[in-house]
């Protein structure tokens, strides 16, 4: 059973994307604005869910999420038909599904009954699951996962773990059952969220002056990026597909940028260093969460009341 809805889109507003500094900088050279147009948008909600997130597409078009449903957050899985699968991790009593890669391997986090504040990772391969979490860490976020089977998140060891942006995290790669730990130049958070085939990570970073801003890390080098006008980029979900296009999020309010159902976000494409903004219309927060090679976007957005899952196809939108 499906529950979709098309809507039609107007274009979007195109921001220049300011660079920032780091260990190697952008390409700082001139960037015409180019115009992209959105549309038609699908709003994907789970049947019967009190609220919805979509996380991740992958190029056969499966996108994977989130829902809340009798008090209880589960995983989804819709296939590219249309068709829901609730995923839930064995005894847990929260799941989220946030990544799937071309082969169908899929990765998330997931709370026991006797931590229910703490977050684990877990990969479901095969039909089996597997729990992962770095040394010491209480608050587990696996955001994203190629189709080498690499892993990319977030962890937290501090007792009391605080949203994103707020200090408490650092970033993870997962490769081959070893972890490697790390964190932006002089950052005080950093947040991976993307991670492509070619083993570029994206994510997000505070620096030292609290400025919420993006990266990306290829071989060991950091481009950091500062988003238009200084404002807030959003460190909890984005992604990055093969061609190096970056989605995610930013806010027209003060750090930290946080999603919640009345947060002034918006969200964003970041395609060959021109930044084009879109928001849902009517909405009061809308985030773009996943990307594929092909160029399909999934998302969520919020109507004041409750989150929804949305999705843009490649077709739908075009360079101008």
């Amino acid at each position: 059973m499906t529950s979709t809805m098309k809507v039609c889109l107007p274009g979007t507003v195109v921001l220049v994307v300011a660079i920032g500094g780091g260990l190697r900088t952008a390409s700082s050279k001139a960037h015409e604005a180019v115009a992209l147009d959105f549309g038609p948008m699908t709003v994907i909600d789970v049947p019967g869910a009190a609220t919805d997130s979509a996380l991740d597409i992958n190029a056969e078009g499966v996108i994977v999420g989130r829902y809340a449903s009798g008090g209880r957050t589960h995983g989804f899985v819709r296939s590219a038909a249309g068709d829901f699968t609730t995923l839930d991790v064995p005894g847990a009593v929260f799941t989220a599904a946030t990544s799937i890669n071309e082969r169908g391997d899929i990765v998330g986090q997931y709370a026991l009954p006797a931590a229910p504040n703490d977050r684990h990772g877990f990969l479901l391969k095969d039909g089996e699951f597997t729990s992962f979490d770095p040394a010491g860490s209480h608050f587990t976020n696996a955001l994203a996962i190629n189709n080498r089977g690499d892993v990319v998140g977030r962890y937290c060891t501090v007792a009391v773990c605080t949203a994103p942006g707020t200090g408490a995290f650092h970033a993870f790669v997962l490769r081959d059952g070893e972890f490697t730990l790390f964190d932006a130049p002089g950052a005080l958070e950093t947040d991976a969220f993307g991670l492509n085939s070619r083993g570029s990570v994206a994510g997000g970073f505070v620096n030292g002056q609290k400025q919420e801003q993006l990266f990306v890390l290829d071989d060991d080098v950091f481009t950091t990026f500062a988003l238009p006008d200084g404002e807030p980029a959003s460190l909890d979900k984005g992604s990055i597909n093969e061609r190096g296009d970056i989605a995610g999020a930013y806010c027209s309010t003060a750090a930290p940028c946080l999603t919640t159902l009345t947060a002034a976000q918006h969200a964003f494409l970041m395609r060959d260093g021109v930044f084009a903004s879109f928001d849902v219309p009517g909405a009061r927060a809308t985030a773009f969460t996943g990307i594929n090679a092909r160029g399909d976007i999934v998302g969520t957005y919020s109507d004041g009341s409750r989150f929804h899952g949305f999705l843009i196809e490649a077709g739908g939108w075009r360079d101008h």
